[in-house]
């Protein structure tokens, strides 16, 4: 798996990345979505890696994703800043076009 990220979202992840939460999680969020299969693919900033992580290819930043949440992300994928929010994308489409900021920088992991 990997993420490519634009110039403008690695400009927005500088503004807002902070030292004790250097990674970026793919995470696939269900929260208020009903079942576990319902949700959005979305990022977040991470304090740790844990044991059911893996890496996720990435040329600037360290990108990890939970093993078990991998199968709702696609092999290859783009992360852009439009609009002042981040949007998620792979070649078959958008996988969620609206990433607050806020979301991604206070949201809950794993």
């Amino acid at each position: 798996m990997k993420l490519r990220i634009t110039e403008e979202a690695k400009d927005q992840l500088e503004q807002i990345r902070d030292q004790e939460r250097p990674l970026i999680r793919l995470f696939y969020d269900t929260e208020g979505c009903g079942c576990g299969v319902n949700g959005l693919p979305t990022i977040r900033l991470e304090k740790k890696e844990y044991e059911t992580d893996e890496k996720v290819d990435n040329g600037d930043y360290a990108v990890i994703i939970d093993q078990q949440q991998a199968i709702f992300f696609k092999k290859d994928m783009k992360l852009d800043c439009v609009k002042g929010s981040f949007r998620l994308s792979s070649p078959d489409g958008i996988l969620n076009p609206i990433i607050s900021i806020k979301d991604v920088k206070e949201g809950a992991t794993v």
